[in-house]
This record gives structure tokens, sequence and C-alpha cells, in this order.
């Protein structure tokens, strides 16, 4: 099992809960009858669009998941090993590289979804046409307001929600084997998640090093609970309401087995 201070401890039974009902969303969306291939296609633009165009985890100038790091690096071009006060690590640079790809990777995966179960002869996915919706919008917000008024504290909160613990992608793997679209989506999914897993620990990792008191610790607990709230309505509307209101209220109230954390695994990828 992994060695987390029991404030570390804390966020991940905070968390559990919350996890679960993201989790619940994406389970009940794969056989209810709210389900029809218009839907797949409006869930999978919007994942594309969370993938190319997501921010409001830390990333550079709040530019995105994918433009973010792409303008940093041409930021700190001129900056590599330099030498100076200004200078950049080669290693940091390898960092940012490492992440856009990811980060393309896994909008490329949706997006091959999309145009594999679209209409025949139907234009490829343009991602500059993507939209969001309302509550992806609160949880970006949400996110930013955090990063914003608590500066490292609110990004390691962010980061430590990025995903909902790979929620959708480990639900999704569970299709495989079940044929047509199911077997695409798993198959994206798969590629996803232990990249996926990684962002996760990153928001974990060093965190009983930051020198928090209790007090940030439990501000922290507050923000991740906040965010972890709407992530839950964020994903049910994505995927075209498959719980009812009721019965995500009664997930926000406790009425739910909370996800079981897989420290075994996390203590090996921290490792």
């Amino acid at each position: 099992m992994m060695s987390m201070s029991s404030n570390v401890r804390h966020l991940v039974e905070l968390s559990a809960p919350l996890w679960a009902g993201e989790a619940e969303v994406v389970r009940t969306y794969w056989d209810s009858p709210v389900r029809t291939r218009e839907t797949d296609l409006l869930l999978l633009r919007r994942q594309c669009s969370k993938e190319f165009n997501g921010t409001g985890i830390g990333e550079y100038k709040n530019l995105g998941i994918f433009v973010g790091p792409l303008t940093e690096l041409k930021e700190i071009f001129p900056k590599i090993d330099t030498g100076t006060d200004a200078g950049i690590d080669r290693h940091y640079a390898a960092e940012l590289i490492d992440m856009l790809k990811d980060e393309f990777s896994h909008y490329m995966a949706f997006a091959d979804v999309h145009d594999a179960i679209g209409e025949a002869g139907a234009p490829a996915l343009d991602p500059h046409t993507l939209e969001t919706w309302d509550e992806d919008v609160a949880l970006t917000g949400l996110r930013h307001r955090h990063n914003a008024e608590h500066g490292a504290l609110g990004v390691r909160a962010s980061r430590f929600t990025e995903g909902g613990y790979c929620t959708l992608f480990r639900e999704g793997m569970r299709l495989e084997g079940r044929g047509g679209a199911d077997d695409l989506i798993a198959a994206a999914c798969a590629k996803v998640y232990d990249d996926e897993f990684g962002h996760m620990l990153e928001g974990i990792a060093g965190l009983d090093d930051e020198g928090w008191s209790d007090n940030e610790f439990r501000l922290m607990g507050e923000l991740v609970t906040a965010q972890l709230r709407l992530r839950i309505h964020m994903r049910n509307a994505e995927f075209s309401f498959p719980l009812t209101e009721k019965r995500i209220l009664a997930i926000l109230g406790g009425d739910i087995e909370p996800e079981t954390f897989d420290f075994q695994r996390a203590e090996e990828a921290l490792a």
C-alpha cells in the first residue's frame, strides 16, 4: 500500500463516492434508453472538445491542454539549456513535448471513433467547430476560480480531480466484446486509460511534500469535493442525461458505494 499521510488518504476518501457517481453515469448510459447513434456522436464530439480545447487544470496561461504546452514550448525554446538564471532545463521541455503528444493522441482516439460510426461520406470531424456545453463551462469556470484564488493549492486541486479517477475510460473499456460502436469506444478508452491514470497520479504525487497545514488540506478537500460534484453534472450532460436529477442528488448525498482506489497500482506507477 502507498505510504500516504492521513491528510492525503482523507482526500481519496472524500473523492471515492464522487468518482463512483461519475462512473455510474457512464455505466448507466451504455444500456440506457436515451442512447442512440446520435447521442454516441454527441458524446464523442464533446469528449473531443475536452481533449482538444479543455482548460482549467493549471495549463500555461489557461490556454488549454493542447495550446497551453504548445505556446509554452514556443516561448521557452530560446531559453533551453542556456545556463542562465532564466534558462530552461531540457528535461522540462521534453515533458511538455510528451504532454502534447499524449493529449493530441487522446483527441485522435475519440475523433477516429466519431468518424467511423458517423454517416458514410460525412466529412472528418473538424476540431475547430467543436462546442462545449453549460455543465462543462461551469466546471471549467470553477477550476479557473480555484486556480486564481488559491494559487498552487488551487492548481493542485484541479489536477487531483482531472479525469475523475479515469471513470469514463475505465467504464468504456468494459464495452470490449460487445461489437460495433461499443468495441470502437472500448479501444479508444483503452488507448487513453494508462495516460490518464498517470495524469491522475501527478495530482497526488508529492502532496505530502508541500508542507501544508491541516487547515490547508481541509481547504484542498473542499475544492476537490466542489469540483468532483460538478464533474458528475458535466458527465451526465455529456452523456445525454442517463441519470435523473433525483438520482444525482442521492449520489451527492452519499447514496452510493465509494469507488475502490487501486493503491497497489498507484504505488507501482509512482515508483
